[in-house]
């Protein structure tokens, strides 16, 4: 029994299946579908971004409504616990 040494390139060769090779038009076909992949990327990001803008201003909104309201609540019960 003898045993034959193996290295990683042989044993990649034997295993691995023979790699593709591409013609220019795929290549072409390859790169567009990537750039649109990261244009549709970018375009979440920047609606992501604005839904974000969107509700921080309606956090500002609602923190500021809440704050008359507070205020008016406030005056209210001054003014009736200054009649009784």
């Amino acid at each position: 029994m003898s045993v034959e040494p193996v290295t990683t390139k042989d044993y990649e060769a034997q295993m691995c299946s023979p790699e593709l090779q591409l013609t220019k038009t795929e290549i072409e076909e390859i790169s567009e579908m990537l750039l649109y992949e990261e244009l549709s990327r970018a375009r979440i990001r920047d609606l992501e971004e604005g839904v974000r803008a969107q509700r921080a201003r309606g956090s500002a909104r609602a923190v500021r409504r809440w704050t008359r309201v507070a205020r008016w609540a406030n005056r209210r019960v001054e003014r009736h616990q200054d009649q009784s």
